[in-house]
């Protein structure tokens, strides 16, 4: 794995920065509260003002749940009931920074269909975050968010196999780690399937 320190990031036309997931219930003390997760809002933030000086797209996306989604415990999923629709578990962190008309797109919004990745997710248009990224020209990905093994790690791929280069800021993203390790296996994965790593400072 390179080390992300040694990776400066100049912001350019062609980029866009999505940040995945920071809401309530993935902080710690939420419903499926990630450990250190509220460490990612500082690096992210960084980067978020970065992008809004030089007018780059972001893109926010979150989990927003229907209140008996196939992936909570009690329909037989993986997961406790989190990121319910309306809730303020699924509201995003009131530290994050945002823009007063945010680009925010939403998933697993169906019953019956769990979506990991934010790529899958929609605006409240019903554009698709494909069909945005296209709008706006982006060749590459900056991103950021929770959880690095599996929302940050499916969307990584989502966009890979779509064609754009992506950086992880590896300083912005924190793991669940249901198994130790599984945080890191999941950037090892990502950079073998051609991501780079970076970190947040050193985006500018």
């Amino acid at each position: 794995m390179n080390n992300p320190s040694d990776l400066h990031v100049t912001a350019e036309t062609g980029d866009a920065l999505i940040v995945v997931d920071v809401q309530n219930d993935f902080l710690p003390g939420g419903a499926l509260g990630v450990k250190e997760g509220d460490k990612i809002i500082a690096p992210v933030n960084q980067v978020i003002r970065v992008f809004l000086t030089q007018k780059l797209p972001i893109l926010y996306s979150r989990d927003w749940h229907p209140a008996d989604h196939s992936s909570f415990a009690r329909n037989g999923g993986p997961w406790p009931p989190h990121c319910v629709q309306g809730t303020e578990g699924a509201t995003f962190s009131p530290a994050l920074k945002m823009p007063p008309d945010p680009l925010i797109f939403s998933k697993g919004t169906h019953v019956e269909k769990e979506e990991y990745s934010a790529f899958q997710g929609r605006d409240s248009t019903g554009r698709s975050m494909a069909e945005a990224l296209s709008k706006f020209g982006v060749k590459r990905v900056l991103i950021g968010g929770l959880a690095t093994d599996y929302c940050v790690l499916n969307t990584v791929q989502d966009l890979l196999k779509a064609g754009f280069r992506v950086i992880v800021l590896t300083d912005a993203c924190r793991a669940v780690d249901v198994s130790p390790g599984d945080g890191e296996n999941a950037l090892v994965e990502m950079i073998a399937e051609g991501a780079t790593i970076a970190t947040a400072k050193a985006v500018g």
